[in-house]
């Protein structure tokens, strides 16, 4: 099992997730002056070590895709979200494989930058069960190709400072973050769920939409997982707040009958 180090680029390999936790470990405490706890890093390299075995192969983008279909993930799609976080969405990519969309919602901490992926995975199903965490899956040849996190604001401690003393963030719903699999990307996929999280607002009891685009990404797809800023710019967005990296725009539920 092989791990790659996110700051100097080296591998590290051992027989296994918690030899190559260990051998991490003491590539890191010879190597770098990491503030992070001994626990976390380890659970770093088991979250990659094990992604790498786990996640899709598949990253090719298809120059043609089918016609996409976009649901909720209700309790009957929870399996497909599962399947689709475990192997396609982070094909590629084992370093955000561990992510299963929980950081919005309970971001890491300095005591704990780091949790296991099976911990993140359990907890996200939790969310989505209490109904918590309210997210869309894009499928394609009954496929999911994609999934973004459209939870009510009042759901997501990342964002409880946003704005203080404008709406009250259970009336708004928060577009928190996109994740496309590699081969269905650049084919509108993103563009067809925020659609869909728009058409639904006003029936899900929402006064207002709101996001987060980044204020400078790096031109891959990765950086844009808050959803591009044009995308938003085209569909009567407007910003509300800027913070270090990212923007707060939003529009009402209602826009389009408000004109």
């Amino acid at each position: 099992m092989k791990v790659k180090c996110f700051e100097c680029g080296a591998t590290v390999e051992a027989d296994g997730a918690d030899a190559v936790a260990a051998a991490f470990l003491s590539h890191a405490r010879e190597n770098h002056e990491w503030p992070y706890p001994d626990e976390s890093i380890r659970n770093h390299a088991r979250n990659y070590g094990e992604a790498t075995e786990r996640i899709s192969d598949d990253i090719e983008r298809r120059p043609i895709i089918g016609d996409v279909a976009v649901h909720p993930v209700t309790d009957d799609r929870i399996d497909d979200w599962l399947r689709f976080f475990d192997r396609d969405a982070f094909a590629g990519n084992p370093g955000w494989a561990s992510c299963y969309c929980l950081e919005p919602h309970e971001p890491a901490t300095p005591e704990r930058p780091e949790r296991s992926w099976r911990e993140k995975r359990s907890l996200t199903v939790e969310l989505l069960r209490n109904g918590t965490s309210h997210g869309y899956l894009a499928y394609v040849d009954m496929k999911p190709a994609g999934w973004v996190n459209a939870s009510l604001r009042s759901g997501y401690r990342l964002y409880g400072d946003v704005e203080r003393g404008g709406p009250d963030p259970q009336t708004i719903i928060g577009v928190s973050c996109f994740v496309v699999a590699p081969p269905f990307r650049r084919h509108g996929i993103a563009a067809a769920l925020l659609d869909r999280v728009v058409a639904d607002a006003a029936g899900r009891g929402a006064s207002w939409i709101e996001a987060y685009p980044s204020k400078a990404p790096d031109g891959g797809d990765a950086s844009q997982f808050r959803g591009p800023r044009s995308m938003y710019d085209a569909r009567g967005f407007e910003p509300v707040d800027e913070r270090e990296r990212y923007v707060v725009v939003r529009r009402r539920a209602d826009y389009f009958r408000a004109q």
